[in-house]
């Protein structure tokens, strides 16, 4: 199940296109040389068939498709075997670059945007409710890519073959609209009249607290990205979370999946069988390694986590220190080459058949803790800032978590860790001190939140630090979006066009302030 970008896919309108031919059946005689009455068709395809495996591709894509991030931020970088990406590691990225994103995210919408009107038609208000919330979610990752994109006439192939765009903030409002009427048809959803839910539902087995929880997480998450708009006010967003009365992802309660992931071809764990191991047991991952950046931050605070985010050097050079990154940019040399330097660790490959995250109880509890701090949400933000911490700890399975951790964050000459190192500062100041403890607990978890917290934040602030050091890069500082695809030019063009010239430096997320 090793899930990679595919360079191969065109646009939103052939991926859209196809999806209506394979969705709605097409006409007979037309590529129809046999029938078999065996063939799947639109009438017995319903949601609870379609359900599993778009769960199965949103937590895939959420985890193992932003190399690129962990590399721009600091955690991970290419081992002394490969010569790094060059449009990468000198920020020179054109509309060829990460491609995969914007095909991959609108081939896994147009599965759930046909669940949700498969199951609208068959009175499924559960399934229709979790095609909703996953379509949010979805969007949230293309806006925070790409800025503007199709969403309004993105699945209306009949009148809008060549869509236009929509204004990310204008996405971003109406996925709180979305997201709610979501909540609401889960609340009230019959579950006999949801076949299969139990089973289809790889993520809660039909759990409607924990679809709520996802949901008031999502939306934490959708207002903590829009919190340095000037004059940006969550109050009535906070409120309706509130009176929901089912809280957040906590302690535990990860949004994670696992449709019976085994150690099979195509059936391992997407995480696994990227970054792990081969089904023959082969290393399946030679070119992401520890970057030098964070892991010496984890070293140098006496934080135990650099052991669980990162595996010991199959053979280092130095026996007595195993643990070996990589400073992003370098050209190869054997000297920290794929079996000298450190892979993907314990903590986040546990076994050939773990849950597939898709969003932790980790960056949930640190979600929280940064809206307590800045007064949107009730109660201590040290308390939910150490607890966060905890989770951290308990999350990557580490011994004894709860004391570990809090040796760690209670050690008086942490300035990373200690809460009451800033507790006189300002809110700006402990916000981003949180943030910063966020960033060295989402490593390889998820990189794409990492990078979205540096743009809306500039955490971690020391980008020098952790900067690509090939010469030829363009910029001392990391791009803040990625460039539209080349089949959108090809495709679309005219709305493409209408967006302007783009650059990755200066065009940026309207959340980006």
């Amino acid at each position: 199940m090793k899930f990679k970008n595919n360079t191969m896919k065109k646009s939103l309108i052939i991926l859209s296109t196809l999806a209506v031919m394979v969705g709605t059946g097409c006409k007979k005689g037309y590529l129809d040389i046999n029938q078999n009455p065996n063939s799947p068709t639109s009438g017995n395809i319903d949601a609870s068939l379609i359900l599993p495996n778009a769960l199965n591709v949103s937590a895939a894509r959420a985890t193992t498709t932003f190399g690129f991030a962990a590399n721009w931020i600091g955690y991970w970088g290419p081992s002394g075997t490969y010569a790094p990406n060059t449009e990468e590691s000198t920020y020179n990225i054109t509309s060829n670059f990460q491609t995969g994103h914007w095909s991959g995210w609108y081939d896994n919408l147009t599965d759930y945007d046909n669940m949700e009107k498969k199951a609208a038609s068959a009175g499924q208000s559960f399934y229709q409710g979790i095609a909703m919330l996953m379509k949010a979610n979805g969007f949230m990752y293309l806006v925070d890519l790409y800025g503007n994109v199709p969403y309004s006439k993105a699945f209306d192939l009949a009148n809008n073959i060549t869509p236009a765009y929509d204004k990310g903030q204008d996405i971003y409002n109406d996925l709180f609209v979305k997201i709610e009427q979501a909540v609401d048809l889960i609340k009230n959803a019959d579950v006999a009249k949801n076949p299969k839910i139990a089973t289809s539902d790889i993520m809660f087995a039909g759990d409607k607290t924990l679809w709520r929880k996802f949901a008031n997480t999502l939306r934490l998450k959708l207002l903590i990205h829009q919190s340095q708009i000037s004059g940006f006010n969550p109050a009535a967003q906070i409120a309706k979370i509130a009176a929901d009365g089912s809280g957040y992802l906590g302690a535990g309660q990860s949004a994670s999946v696992n449709p019976g992931y085994l150690n099979d071809n195509n059936r391992q764990n997407p995480f696994w069988a990227s970054y792990g191991f081969l089904v023959n047991g082969n290393s399946a991952n030679d070119y992401y390694r520890a970057n030098n950046y964070v892991l010496n931050i984890y070293k140098g605070n006496n934080d135990i986590r650099y052991q669980y985010f990162f595996a010991a050097a199959v053979n280092p050079s130095n026996p007595a220190n195993p643990y070996v990154g990589v400073t992003y940019g370098t050209d190869p040399n054997t000297t920290f080459n794929s079996v000298r330097t450190s892979n993907m660790g314990p903590g986040v490959l546990k076994s050939v058949s773990q849950h597939q995250w898709l969003l932790t109880s980790v960056e949930s509890m640190f979600l929280q803790a940064e809206a307590i701090q800045r007064g949107w949400l009730p109660g201590s933000a040290q308390a939910a800032y150490e607890a966060a911490v905890v989770e951290s700890f308990s999350w990557l399975g580490i011994s004894g978590a709860a004391a570990t951790a809090a040796a760690y964050y209670n050690d008086p000459g942490n300035v990373i860790s200690n809460y009451a190192t800033v507790a006189a500062g300002t809110t700006d100041q402990k916000v981003k001190f949180i943030v910063n403890q966020k960033y060295l607990s989402l490593c390889g978890i998820n990189n794409m939140e990492a990078w979205t917290d540096w743009r809306r934040l500039g955490i971690p602030a020391n980008t020098a630090a952790f900067i690509s050091v090939n010469p030829a890069k363009v910029s001392s500082t990391l791009p803040v979006r990625l460039k539209y695809p080349q089949a959108e030019y090809n495709y679309n063009a005219a709305n493409v066009a209408a967006e302007g010239t783009v650059n990755q430096f200066t065009s940026y997320i309207f959340w980006d302030k």
